[in-house]
């Protein structure tokens, strides 16, 4: 049996789909994750993805996408030949335009999350719940005959690279300042607060981002942290993220990572979507934020509110003392 899988967003996300993936791989032949540019290097680390195709769809992507009959056919062609396909999407994303172009292809069999009237779209229309996203995509595995594995944490393929050299060893807190949408950011002067404190306390502090983020972690970093800013590829950065006693971050793919590899996160969380869904899974958090700010459930890009008060409002202290109590758990529950 040749399943695809399509999860069509960002790196967190398709690190979020990894417990519905493996569920599929263990009674299919082959799996083969649909994945768009953004997401690419989280699809590559995902275990039980036997090959990966990528392609920027128009109804997924925030940036403006050309609709390109040329492209469409292409992808159509490339979807050919599956006997079964899942369509993993967010809440607020349909997945009846990918199961359009499935039908194209062949695909005799078709399953997804979805509020609408699919039609003859979908062969299995799974309603929408309001649970973790990675409980949820399982949820449309396992109703679609692919049992949960025991194990529902998020996972990536090991081994990882050595980053010894780059962090001087284990033991250490990263900070990771960078998230892709601006309303989701802590202030970069609280970040590099929180730098400060965590050195006096007695932590190495190693702080991390993409390479479009180097002005901000070397700022973040000052004197007292290492800066690691573009420094690192996602296969390292997952090793990195492995090494710390704890990993402070935004909603941001790196954060999902961070549970990815087992390691305790402070989640500094706007509620411009919300925490229930999308907060780090099966990890030991600290979720900061004030989740009944004005931006509530908005999936504001941008802030809107002067200010931005859901995560001013948190101080470096809180930040510091939160991860003195992850930094001390020892055990990883498992949901």
């Amino acid at each position: 049996m040749r399943v695809l899988v399509a999860r069509q967003d960002n790196i967190g996300d398709v690190l979020l789909a990894g417990p519905a993936v493996r569920a599929v791989a263990a009674r299919a032949d082959e799996v083969v994750l649909l994945c768009g540019p953004r997401g690419r290097a989280a699809a590559d680390m995902l275990p039980g993805v036997d090959r990966v195709v990528e392609w920027c769809a128009p109804w997924i992507d925030p940036d403006h996408v050309a609709v390109e009959k040329a492209a469409v056919d292409r992808v159509v062609r490339e979807l050919r030949g599956f006997d079964r396909a899942l369509i993993l999407t967010s809440f607020h994303q349909s997945p009846l335009p990918l199961a359009l172009l499935l039908r194209l292809a062949g695909t005799p069999w078709i399953g997804g999350i979805c509020e609408d009237y699919p039609g003859s779209l979908l062969d299995l229309r799974h309603p929408d719940t309001d649970v973790p996203e990675p409980l949820r995509m399982l949820a449309l595995a396992e109703d679609a005959g692919f049992p949960s594995p025991a194990d529902t944490r998020l996972r990536v393929r090991e081994p990882l690279p050595d980053t010894d050299h780059l962090t001087g060893g284990p033991a250490y807190v990263v900070v990771h300042p960078g998230t892709s949408v601006p309303a989701r950011a802590w202030p970069p002067e609280r970040c590099a607060e929180a730098v400060r404190l965590l050195r006096a306390a007695g932590h190495r502090v190693v702080v991390t981002g993409h390479g479009d983020e180097k002005e901000l972690t070397a700022f973040v970093a000052g004197e007292d942290g290492l800066d690691l800013g573009g420094r690192t590829s996602l296969p390292e950065l997952a090793s990195v993220l492995a090494g710390a006693s704890a990993v402070v971050a935004g909603n941001t793919g790196p954060a999902h990572l961070a549970a990815a590899v087992d390691t305790p996160v402070v989640s500094l969380f706007a509620p411009t979507v919300p925490a229930a869904r999308w907060a780090p899974f099966g990890v030991p958090l600290a979720l900061l934020g004030d989740q009944q700010a004005p931006c509530k459930d908005s999936r504001a890009r941008e802030c809107p509110v002067d200010g931005h008060p859901c995560l001013a409002s948190v101080s470096a202290d809180e930040v510091a003392a939160a991860v003195e109590i992850l930094a001390s758990v020892e055990e990883v529950p498992t949901r």
